[in-house]
């Protein structure tokens, strides 16, 4: 009995429960099942090649040039680093068509101890028993060539300053015992008392009246790389200065520095030319002088047009310069080109034109010369 009430209270109660039709569902809509997220910011996702584009290109520029180290190991180059005098290195630079800076008193004396050389995938400089005078810095680039012109790729470079360490040269050795620094105005200048030992003390001193310059940061800075900089040159600067270093032991003294002031306008250059004698007699001795003012480390190069010079006449040609002091604590330069005729005679009647030429362009200036 109790087994068929048991089943038959099943048939009613269970089986209508079970046998019901499901419920209709609306459709859903596409991503509906989705988590959606709230209020979560979401960091957008950049791509690598952006993440590449992002590095600082410095860096990117240093994966160029390595320093090959013991057993065949190879280093990225820091902007500065340090080695002791005496030391070789090995520097490598990847590309097929290199070119490459450093100090240039080593090809000044063409040093033995220097050798570059040009591989299929690789420059290699090797500099062998350091000095404390190979203090500077070393960089390559790769250069592009279409033809015969060649510009550099300023994406692919490396660049280092090496300091060869020496205590008993805390200065950077240099070729002369005194040096000319140009106070120009419009520019920077640099007293170049470079050091050997990035960590040395060095202060700056004038000679007369015997003083230390004070280096304020500001106007007056010091660059271990360069040396002193005067970002705003005055006439009071001018003067005899020196240097002054200490790292471990008794102070140094550089070379002697002598600072003049110079106030020239900058432009193509300013000529004059004269001839001795306007009217000249036969066999006579006539030249012609063409002279430049300007400014002291500028060069300027001297073309001449005269009478017979296409038929040969044969003149005599002297080009020579000189510092003139203009007062006022102002050195300007002189430059001047002589043209000298021997012997004058009908051939060399005519005009005499000087062309003087400088970075900034050139000036023609003419006279003439009559028998």
């Amino acid at each position: 009995k109790l087994f068929l009430i048991s089943n038959i209270a099943f048939f009613f109660f269970i089986l209508p429960v079970i046998g019901q039709p499901a419920k209709s569902k609306r459709p859903k809509e596409p991503g509906e099942n989705k988590i959606k997220p709230v209020n979560k910011k979401v960091k957008p996702k950049t791509p690598k090649m952006k993440e590449r584009e992002s590095v600082d290109s410095s860096l990117k520029s240093q994966s160029i040039l390595t320093q090959v180290m013991d057993k065949g190991h190879f280093q990225k180059l820091a902007a500065t680093i340090s080695l002791a005098a005496g030391q070789g290195i090995e520097l490598r630079c990847k590309g097929n068509n290199v070119t490459w800076n450093y100090p240039s008193y080593l090809d000044t004396f063409k040093d033995s101890r220097l050798s570059i050389k040009q591989l299929d995938r690789y420059s290699q400089l090797i500099l062998a028993n350091s000095t404390a005078a190979d203090t500077g810095e070393y960089s390559c680039w790769l250069q592009l060539c279409n033809g015969n012109k060649c510009r550099k790729d300023e994406t692919k470079t490396g660049s280092t300053y090496i300091f060869f360490t020496d205590k008993e040269e805390l200065f950077v050795p240099t070729p002369s015992y005194f040096e000319i620094v140009y106070l120009n105005p419009d520019k920077p200048a640099v007293i170049p008392c470079r050091v050997t030992t990035p960590s040395a003390k060095v202060t700056l001193h004038r000679e007369f009246p015997a003083e230390e310059i004070e280096t304020d940061g500001t106007d007056i800075i010091y660059d271990a790389k360069k040396g002193f900089v005067f970002q705003h040159p005055t006439s009071d600067h001018k003067g005899i200065v020196y240097c002054k270093a200490e790292s471990q032991g008794a102070p140094q003294i550089s070379i002697k520095y002598h600072l003049l002031y110079v106030e020239v306008p900058k432009g193509p250059p300013s000529a004059t030319i004269a001839v001795s004698s306007s009217r000249a007699g036969l066999s006579d001795r006539v030249h012609v002088v063409c002279t430049v003012l300007g400014e002291p480390d500028v060069d300027v190069n001297f073309r001449w047009q005269y009478p017979g010079q296409e038929s040969g006449r044969p003149v005599i040609i002297q080009n020579f310069w000189r510092l003139i002091n203009r007062g006022i604590g102002q050195t300007t330069r002189i430059s001047k080109s002589v043209l000298l005729v021997e012997d004058f005679e009908d051939i060399d009647v005519g005009n005499y034109v000087c062309i003087a030429q400088n970075l900034q362009g050139e000036t023609t200036v003419a006279t003439k010369a009559e028998l």
